[in-house]
């Protein structure tokens, strides 16, 4: 068996996604994720969520491919959000796990980062892998903090409109993603959610809400956003409105960046089969305050992965500057 994976591994191409292929790196990332969680249908695992098609040409998103006789056998999604980046969906096809096809994926990955020029880099996985856990150290990452993927009913509430980003005029529009961008930098140099938030508009994917600035904390600008995901074809798909980056002027002072990659949920928690609207927002399991407030606002957890992190004092003790090439 160890010979047969060797030969598969030699046999490996990786290069960057063709636009032909989007399609079935779709269908691997759910037949992958649907396996490894022992859904009985894999290629139904997130149901009428997607990632990688509304993903698909953004300025600052780059998908690798890998491939084994022309044919396509795995994928990455790497993503820059100003001074950070991270990867992930990183999936394989079952029938080539444990044939080196992921740290071939990862070798090409480290490039884009160094190219880009980011600060730091993350990703999210499975708290409870042995294997994911010691892959990704491969390439200098190592665990952070536990993030929770909290989930509430949406109902709906008394009170005005929230301020769509969508509903403002062009030159409006810019200026608010130009705050939005002030905002991130002030929680963590360089963090900016720019190109994400154009994306999204740009490919039907959901919305910004942006919340008012009347406050008094010397800060010009909103108090608040969230980038918010719905639609089927999307991350939160037709029936879930998933906050995937949220932004607030209130963490600015000593806040660190809890940025990671968004976990999916486990089989039979999807709420698009329920038929019951919900809403999905990601929280730092280690702040407590934080994830109790959640709860008390009516969210539960649904999953728990675990957030890994290179750069700026998060590799191992006595690791070199540049991450070390794949395996």
């Amino acid at each position: 068996m160890a010979t047969k994976a060797h030969s598969q591994s030699q046999s490996i191409k990786v290069g960057p996604l063709r636009r032909g292929e989007v399609e079935e790196a779709d269908r691997i990332m759910r037949l992958a994720f649907g396996t490894y969680l022992g859904v009985p249908d894999p290629l139904t695992f997130m149901g009428d969520r997607g990632f990688l098609r509304p993903r698909w040409g953004a300025p600052h998103v780059q998908m690798i491919g890998a491939r084994a006789g022309g044919r396509l056998i795995g994928s990455n999604v790497v993503t820059r959000w100003g001074a950070f980046g991270f990867l992930g969906p990183l999936t394989v096809l079952p029938e080539f796990w444990n044939s080196g096809v992921a740290q071939q994926l990862l070798g090409a990955t480290m490039p884009v980062f160094e190219r880009w020029g980011v600060r730091r880099t993350g990703l999210f996985t499975f708290s409870n892998s042995a294997k994911h856990v010691g892959l990704y150290q491969k390439f200098g990452y190592w665990p952070g903090y536990l993030t929770a993927i909290m989930t509430r009913a949406a109902a709906s509430q008394a009170g005005p409109a929230p301020l769509l980003l969508s509903n403002l005029v062009r030159g409006e529009r810019e200026r608010s993603i130009r705050e939005c961008a002030a905002l991130t930098g002030a929680i963590d140099p360089g963090l900016d959610l720019s190109d994400e938030i154009r994306a999204t508009l740009v490919q039907g994917a959901g919305d910004v809400v942006l919340t008012d600035s009347r406050r008094n904390d010397g800060f010009d600008g909103f108090a608040g956003f969230a980038v918010c995901l719905t639609g089927a074809g999307t991350e939160g798909g037709a029936k879930t409105c998933y906050s995937r980056q949220l932004g607030s002027a209130t963490s600015r002072a000593g806040a660190r960046c809890r940025q990671s990659k968004p976990a999916h949920k486990r089989p039979g928690s999807d709420p698009a089969k329920s038929g019951e609207p919900r809403q999905i927002r990601r929280c730092a399991w280690r702040r407590g305050r934080r994830c109790a407030l959640r709860q008390a606002d009516g969210r539960r957890g649904s999953v728990r992965g675990r957030a890994r992190h290179n750069g700026r004092g998060r590799r191992q003790p006595g690791a070199r500057g540049r991450v070390p090439a794949a395996a």
